[in-house]
């Protein structure tokens, strides 16, 4: 599949996984809808994706976990281009806090990002999207495949997200309408830096060794490729393969090894 003249809503476009996918979607002749909350960092990434390759971008502000900020974002893409081949939710929040000392206020907040924003997003675009026969796509995580320690919020929301994506793909198997959820290995970004800790602040720091992740660029153009294959799941590291295949065949020896591997992050939660 060719990107050229091709319209794509990337949300979360203002940072990490969501800005590499902007530019790789650019790089590649695409037309875009960039959304995310931090309208002034969305209007710079647009002028300088238009500059850089001569295609047309447009910022929208966006909070995600509000049904009417999608609606708008939609009635956007649609305003400005007159149709919609691609929505990539990609627009997203972790944590790092134990269950037993989290305020549920932490978990709610991570539901209504990661989930209720793929949810609306995808209720509003989905009916251009099938005009088009294009694709929706939203970015998840192995935490969408096996718990892990001090992110039942995030590995619930992820969990979440899997399962409307896989029933929406039955829904729509026979509409030409392809539907894909990308799952990257650690990626170098802001996430864990602006995890919610207990209370719900940021943490402001990372737990994890980020030069040792993939990059985000790399992320972007796996999940372009996944898109011109029509790809129905993307699990992008060995690790995260082997991870997924443990906690089916091996679910007890899934528990010790992921426990294992978070007792040594930084500051580690669990001992």
């Amino acid at each position: 599949m060719d990107f050229k003249n091709k319209v794509i809503i990337v949300t979360g476009a203002s940072s990490g996984i969501g800005r590499a996918c902007a530019e790789e979607f650019a790089k590649r002749g695409a037309n875009l809808v960039l959304a995310a909350r931090q309208y002034v960092t969305l209007c710079e990434i647009t002028a300088d994706l238009e500059k850089k390759y001569g295609v047309k971008a447009v910022a929208v502000q966006t909070d995600v976990s509000k049904e009417e900020d999608c609606q708008l974002l939609v009635k956007q893409a649609l305003a400005t281009f007159n149709k919609i081949d691609i929505l990539i939710n990609n627009a997203g929040l972790s944590m790092r806090a134990l269950f037993n000392e989290v305020d549920l206020s932490v978990l709610k907040k991570l539901m209504d990002v990661n989930f209720w924003g793929t949810v609306y997003c995808t209720k509003y675009a989905l009916p251009e999207i099938l005009k088009t026969k294009g694709s929706v796509v939203s970015v998840s995580s192995i935490a969408g495949y096996r718990g892990l320690p001090g992110r039942t919020g995030y590995s619930s929301s992820k969990f979440a997200m899997n399962g409307f994506m896989e029933s929406l793909r039955t829904e729509l198997l026979k509409t030409g309408v392809h539907v894909m959820v990308a799952c990257p290995g650690f990626t170098a970004s802001n996430i864990r830096v602006t995890a919610l800790s207990k209370d719900g602040a940021s943490h402001g720091e990372t737990s994890m060794e980020e030069g040792k992740m993939m990059s985000a660029d790399t992320v972007a153009e796996i999940i372009a490729n996944g898109i011109v294959a029509r790809k129905r799941t993307l699990i992008m590291t060995g690790q995260g393969k082997l991870t997924v295949w443990i906690n089916k065949l091996l679910p007890a020896l899934a528990d010790k090894l992921v426990f294992n591997h978070f007792t040594k992050e930084k500051k580690a939660l669990i001992k």
